[in-house]
């Protein structure tokens, strides 16, 4: 089984070549997708040498893909293009900021390699490894946007809005997004639980930054996810 892993990748000059060998330490056959989403900083000049390494040989784990958006789209947005380019069983969302751990991919995969779900869900907020303390209306923001996104899905997550999401790829087929920035959280997990996916949670540890250290989604992104919500579940 080949596992796709999807990176979006924004003004992460400072973090990037670290999430690179995190992610390449695995020891899973695996294709790494890189999506610049029209960095400003040395990020493209990063992935441009990483794709020409990896070119004359790569490794017999890692294979590398890189993709650049002529500007800055969103989240959602470099998402939809790696998910164009897609050869993997399994996909998981990997963010290039630090804030997640490429260790916990064995625990995340579990489920799904043992055929119990479709997609897998990280959850911050019952157990896991260790977490950085940080802001306490963030967390209330997340806890309440899971709540309502429970409400209209019936289902019982307890962080809808994490960054660690793994489908099935066939779970995936025929799911269309639409959201460019943070919106995809709120629309995947919509969408997804319309077909009937079978949802499993599994504890993550979780490095939060700040804003000063680079933390881009912000109260507006909360009142967008609100409306995606609204929006993904009574309509496409």
């Amino acid at each position: 089984m080949k596992i796709s892993v999807l990176v979006p990748v924004y003004n992460e000059e400072r973090t990037l070549e670290e999430v690179v060998r995190r992610v390449c330490e695995v020891p899973i056959a695996k294709e790494i997708i890189f999506v610049d989403d029209g960095s400003k900083d040395r990020s493209r000049e990063i992935l441009t040498c990483l794709q020409q390494e990896n070119q004359p040989a790569g490794d017999m784990l890692n294979s590398i893909k890189v993709f650049f958006q002529e500007r800055n789209e969103g989240k959602g947005a470099a998402l939809k293009t790696a998910l164009g380019h897609v050869t993997g069983d399994v996909v998981i969302i990997q963010d290039a900021d630090l804030e997640y751990d490429p260790k916990d991919y064995p625990s995340l995969l579990e489920p799904i390699l043992s055929g119990l779900a479709d997609v897998v869900y990280g959850t911050r907020f019952a157990g896991g490894g260790a977490h950085r303390v940080l802001f306490f209306w963030h967390s209330m923001g997340n806890r309440l946007l899971t709540l309502i996104s429970n409400m209209l899905t019936n289902l019982n997550l307890s962080d809808m809005e994490v960054g660690y999401k793994v489908f099935r790829a066939e779970a995936l087929k025929g799911v269309e997004l639409k959201s460019k920035r943070f919106g995809f959280e709120p629309e995947i997990t919509m969408k997804l639980a319309k077909k009937g996916c079978r949802f499993y949670e599994v504890p993550i540890s979780y490095h939060g930054r700040t804003y000063e250290e680079g933390k881009k989604i912000t109260w507006k992104d909360g009142l967008a996810a609100l409306y995606y919500m609204i929006r993904f579940r009574f309509a496409d």
